[in-house]
């Protein structure tokens, strides 16, 4: 065996994954673009606060990006002769209203602005983050465990609303108290469900994804980068925010 040889053999097998100039995988790469996609970087340090993440600073883009688009939409409505853009405002609003209205009733319709809200940032995190460049938050599993345990509360908090202190504390013990314990971890499945759903899926589009422009590198990737940076992204949206009515339902109940 030449030096050559011996050289690149022992680089093999220092990394398996390595491509090599006989044409070797190239799922060391895939790996290595997993893991930055998992790592969130800290783009600053604040003397207080301390490191603050990309997926953080990425949502105060978007926050800002929605309230400035709110405010640009909503200074010249008009009762009479509404323009299209209010038109088109009304219409998806009483949409979401009238839907989310469906699932937990009209005498709870307080909780839909919290809903449309998470809507709102979940479609524009899923959706307009990777068309600016951007790593989309819900990646981040700081992010959606976030959002998972402020449904959780308000989950918890409509059903106490509801029906009581005193009946949200016995229905734990229903119908026999030997489930007191089942029914109590329930509350930290529901928000871990949530959680893992919404991150899970994001990073399977992903994956899925990059081991298209792996092996078909061209034309397949497009339509389908379309599908999991649009499709997907507001698909997660809804199912999160629809499964959150859905506890509320069962929970005031």
């Amino acid at each position: 065996m030449s030096k050559s040889d011996a050289q690149t053999a022992q680089a093999h097998q220092s990394d398996p994954y390595r491509k090599t100039d006989k044409g070797g995988s190239n799922t060391g790469n895939l790996t290595e673009t997993l893991m930055e996609e998992l790592n969130c970087e800290t783009v600053f340090t604040l003397p207080v606060v301390g490191g603050i993440s990309e997926s953080v600073v990425v949502t105060w883009i978007l926050m800002a990006m929605l309230v400035l688009l709110s405010i640009i939409f909503v200074r010249n409505l008009r009762v009479e002769n509404p323009g299209k853009v209010q038109l088109a405002l009304e219409a998806g609003i009483s949409w979401a209203q009238d839907f989310f209205e469906g699932v937990i009733g009209k005498e709870n319709r307080r909780y839909v602005p919290y809903l449309i809200t998470v809507l709102l940032y979940l479609a524009a995190a899923n959706t307009i983050a990777p068309l600016l460049g951007f790593k989309p938050p819900t990646k981040d599993l700081n992010v959606t465990a976030g959002l998972a345990i402020m449904s959780m509360c308000l989950i918890e908090f409509s059903g106490i609303r509801k029906n009581g202190l005193k009946h949200w504390v016995k229905h734990f013990a229903q119908p026999i108290p030997v489930v007191a314990p089942i029914m109590v971890l329930e509350i930290v499945i529901r928000p871990l469900s949530l959680c893992m759903r919404l991150f899970g899926n994001m990073l399977a589009g992903f994956v899925v994804l990059e081991l298209l422009k792996f092996f078909v590198p061209l034309i397949v990737p497009i339509p389908v980068s379309f599908y999991f940076d649009i499709f997907d992204g507001l698909l997660q949206a809804y199912v999160f925010v629809f499964l959150t009515a859905l506890f509320m339902t069962e929970e005031m109940e």
